[in-house]
């Protein structure tokens, strides 16, 4: 009897062409986050088409799939995200972006259609497994307060009693064929920092008349850094960077206000609470010993994600089995953000890489710029690995 491995493989390959046309369809027809109706659509009626059946609808657009042994076992939830990014395209892909100003540059397409892939594995009926597969397709995860938060609103681990999440995400910096991992803490929280100072304007050469909203947004910048160096525990990761400083004024003119944005990543719930109090108390100080006031408003972002040990441990075994110890990488912590953080706060999870990279090619560039592009070969291994990841962790 063929081995489940084998198997697998066997009938990743032979639906390859099928999966791949799917997500360079997908490619061709982007849509931005929580507007993926045609996406779901397409989905939806191929899935169909396969005799799969729709479980249940979420967020409008996001839908779940629940493949059921009718085996005692474990339910395994398998996640992929369905949006693309406000971004004009500028690939020569023959499949590239028919909708200007959007493009699937995050590999969203690659992870919807290697979820499918599993969707035809399992409804191949070849393959025995116990407990329940769900296949989670999510839109939004780009726009906050992301769709994952929004699915577990509505119920989704209510209505699935999870024994375990897993995700995987495009890595262009990894070659194609290759995996990687990281238990425990892996990606921060992510929250966006916009702060207003206002002053009194006026001519750059009278400054004694004015109160000057550029020095105080520039000492609230100042200070604001020596949190992070200072204040924070050097234990808990943590990164607090300004990217937008708008003051309209001129080389003889001091304006009234001035606006600065930027973004805080950390590690730790609690040290985010109390940085967020910190940069608030601080803005307002400093403002207010120059005279000036201070707006802060700090929209909570994502939380960080974290990769239960045990079953990352475990994952890892897997991908071993599956692939050989030689294509499966460990990956080191990282300041981006991803929605996938909210189901890792209330269930165990593993999100995890697949390298779609080719130096070889010229596929290098990093997810959301305009010539993003992925080596293929790359959706067959996330196909077969997912479906073998379920599976394996159902047996034990």
């Amino acid at each position: 009897m063929m081995d489940l491995k084998t198997q697998i493989q066997q009938i990743a390959d032979t639906i390859h062409d099928e999966i791949l046309e799917i997500r360079r369809h997908l490619h061709q027809n982007p849509e931005l986050s929580f507007q993926e109706y045609n996406t779901s659509k397409y989905l939806k009626d191929k899935l169909k088409s396969w005799g799969v059946e729709i479980d249940k609808t979420w967020v409008n657009t996001g839908f779940t799939v629940c493949f059921d042994s009718k085996n005692p076992g474990p339910c395994i939830g398998l996640r992929a995200d369905l949006d693309a990014l406000p971004i004009f395209e500028k690939t020569n892909v023959p499949f590239k972006s028919n909708n200007d100003g959007i493009m699937h540059a995050c590999g969203h397409d690659v992870h919807a259609a290697c979820l499918m892939g599993v969707a035809k594995i399992l409804a191949s009926n070849t393959i025995e497994f116990l407990g329940k597969i769900v296949l989670i397709f999510q839109p939004g995860e780009e726009k906050l307060p992301g769709g994952a938060s929004l699915m577990i609103e509505e119920g989704l681990l209510e209505t699935y009693p999870f024994d375990a999440i897993i995700a995987q995400h495009v890595y262009p910096e990894m070659e194609a064929g290759k995996v990687g991992f990281k238990a425990g803490m892996y990606m921060a929280s992510a929250d966006e920092i916009y702060l207003t100072i206002h002053g009194k304007g006026g001519h750059a050469a009278l400054p004694h008349k004015n109160i000057d909203p550029i020095v105080i947004a520039s000492s609230i910048i100042v200070e604001l850094q020596q949190i992070s160096s200072r204040v924070a525990p050097p234990t808990i990761p943590t990164v607090l960077s300004f990217g937008k400083i708008e003051g309209l004024g001129a080389t003889n003119v001091i304006p009234d206000i001035v606006r600065i944005e930027g973004t805080l990543r950390t590690m730790d719930e609690s040290w985010r609470s109390i940085y967020h109090d910190k940069i608030k108390a601080i803005s307002e100080s400093i403002a207010s010993s120059y005279g000036g006031t201070c707006d802060c408003d700090i929209r909570k972002g994502y939380p960080f994600l974290i990769n239960e040990e045990l079953l990352t441990k475990k994952t890892i075994e897997f991908a071993h089995e599956y692939l050989g110890k030689e294509q499966v990488e460990n990956l080191d912590l990282r300041m981006t953000a991803e929605d996938f953080a909210y189901y890792s706060q209330k269930a165990a999870t593993c999100f995890y890489r697949l390298g779609v990279g080719n130096k070889k090619r010229n596929i290098t560039q990093s997810v959301h710029h305009p010539e993003f592009d992925v080596d293929e070969s790359a959706i067959k291994h996330g196909v077969g690995l997912m479906a073998f990841l379920a599976i394996k962790h159902g047996l034990k």
